[in-house]
């Protein structure tokens, strides 16, 4: 087991977070800052604010916050030694002084000329005046009131250079729309990154985030996602055990709504924070409008990946790009509540350190090569901090490349070999030019083509199990401009196959 605590798991950096809570309304929000907590060492952690939202217009209760960040601090030292000495978890006394409320107001009764930010808009307003460059994460669990009126404050008293500025360094993620205020920031300030599921009102069994737990719930993907590790008596057994587990509380509709919002951001190795399409354990979104030039907006909205089940089964679902994951992701929570309990390095198991072609660490690798070339890909500095076998999986995520949902029409699938026994190391053997370099609709060869993208999976053999990733980015090119054709008969021919392959 692990005797070096700097070799576990470190980062180049740790986004900011903000997080408006509407907690209480109903047990999930409290679950999620229980998990949230587990994670904190990655984050910069600038705000926790209590806010309402439909299910609870006239009241905000920040003392419920206080509640589990005093029970994270009979945990703080025992995850302080499960983690390396450079990412350490905050002090309890740090984050209850982040601990402010929104306004006990509905929606729009708190924005306004006449109307004072409360003490969590004047810590927002803070935070993103701030001078720092990095962007600042707004995730947003009930409401978005908090957000609106320091948005209009914003407006009202900087000039539009210095308004478009700050709007240039926010980023949202919104668990759907939780009064009447969210719509009116996407319409209002179409400038700012904001990831949120379009839908209904209240029609949140259509959203992308309730692929966390919602299935038994909503009924969506019925065979599909595997909901062993959700089940009440799973999460007293790994989950309501010890001084911070113990503050999660039993779940009411389904466990952790708001959780999707903070996977998104954990350093994992699989997403990317900057690129919403790429997916990753919070989910998958792509642009609402992509009009040219940026002037459809920064709005980020649901799309769909092809899943295999339990069922054994290809499932067409957004919810799926989340509970694909939920064996690794539930199996993580479990790891990290056992590192509350026992300040012993061999105590508990830790994640694989993932080395490949040189790059060891969460971040991805990005390469640029020829179609139909072989690259080498390298994973054999790879180690496991508690000395576990690994097993090393290879997958190529191919929605992220795709135009639309046919990805397994419009992207070909990589071919690879592995060069030893593990699959530590393999030859991966891109696409033609035909194939990657070539637009769809006219089909005319492109000197850049395709964005593919290989996953590296690595998972140990230690109990819980856990998993890590390193994420390849390749940029196919075709410096001679192969492939393609004259035009309108090979855009009927192609579209003639994409109608074969789907029996239209």
């Amino acid at each position: 087991m692990a005797t070096d605590a700097s070799k576990l798991q470190s980062f180049l950096s740790k986004p900011r977070v903000f997080i408006l809570s509407d907690i209480s309304n109903e047990p999930d929000d409290a679950e999620s800052l229980v998990r949230y907590l587990l994670y904190s060492n990655q984050f910069e952690t600038e705000g926790l604010v209590a806010c309402t939202s439909t299910w609870m217009k006239n009241k905000v209760c920040p003392q419920d916050m206080h509640k589990i960040v005093d029970a994270y601090a009979g945990a703080v030292e025992n995850l302080n030694k499960h983690a390396h000495p450079d990412f350490q978890y905050p002090s309890a006394e740090h984050l209850k002084g982040l601990i402010k409320p929104g306004a006990p107001v509905y929606g729009f009764k708190a924005v306004g000329h006449d109307i004072p930010l409360s003490e969590g808009g004047e810590l927002l307003l803070e935070r993103i005046t701030a001078p720092s460059e990095d962007p600042l994460w707004i995730l947003c669990w009930g409401g978005t009131n908090v957000l609106a009126q320091v948005l209009f404050r914003l407006n009202e008293t900087y000039s539009k250079d210095e308004f478009t500025a700050l709007k240039a360094k926010l980023r949202v993620y919104a668990i759907s729309d939780q009064d009447d205020t969210g719509s009116w920031i996407r319409n209002q300030f179409p400038d700012i990154f904001y990831i949120a599921s379009t839908h209904a009102w209240n029609q949140y069994g259509l959203a992308t985030w309730t692929g966390i737990a919602g299935d038994k719930y909503y009924g969506f993907d019925q065979g599909g996602p595997d909901s062993t590790k959700l089940t009440k008596q799973w999460i007293k057994e790994n989950v309501q055990i010890g001084p911070l587990g113990s503050a999660y509380p039993n779940y009411l509709f389904i466990p952790e709504g708001d959780t999707p919002t903070f996977l998104y951001l954990i350093q994992n190795g699989l997403g990317i924070r900057e690129h919403p399409e790429y997916g990753s354990w919070g989910g998958r979104y792509g642009l609402t409008d992509i009009s040219p030039d940026g002037l459809g907006g920064k709005h980020y909205s649901d799309v769909c990946d092809h899943v295999v089940g339990k069922d054994g089964r290809t499932h067409v679902t957004n919810h799926g790009t989340i509970w694909r994951f939920r064996d690794a992701f539930q199996n993580d929570f479990a790891a990290r509540i056992q590192w509350t309990l026992d300040p012993s390095l061999s105590s508990a198991n830790h994640h694989p350190i993932i080395s490949l072609n040189g790059s060891s660490g969460p971040e991805p690798v990005y390469i640029t090569a020829e179609a139909g070339t072989t690259l080498k890909l390298d994973a054999s500095e790879t180690y496991d901090p508690d000395g576990d076998a690994l097993t090393f999986k290879w997958w190529q995520y191919r929605e992220p490349s795709a135009t639309q949902w046919l990805a397994s029409v419009e992207v070909e699938e990589m071919k690879y070999e592995k060069k030893d026994a593990e699959g530590r190391v393999i030859e991966l053997t891109l696409p033609s030019h035909e194939k990657c370099c070539v637009d769809l609709v006219t089909q005319t060869a492109q000197a850049e083509g395709q964005v593919l993208h290989m996953v590296l999976e690595v998972t140990d053999a230690g109990s819980p199990s856990l998993t890590s990733y390193k994420r390849v980015v390749i940029q196919a090119t075709n410096k001679d401009l192969k492939g393609g054709g004259p035009g309108a008969e090979n855009v009927a021919a192609a579209f003639e196959e994409l109608m074969k392959a789907f029996s239209l």
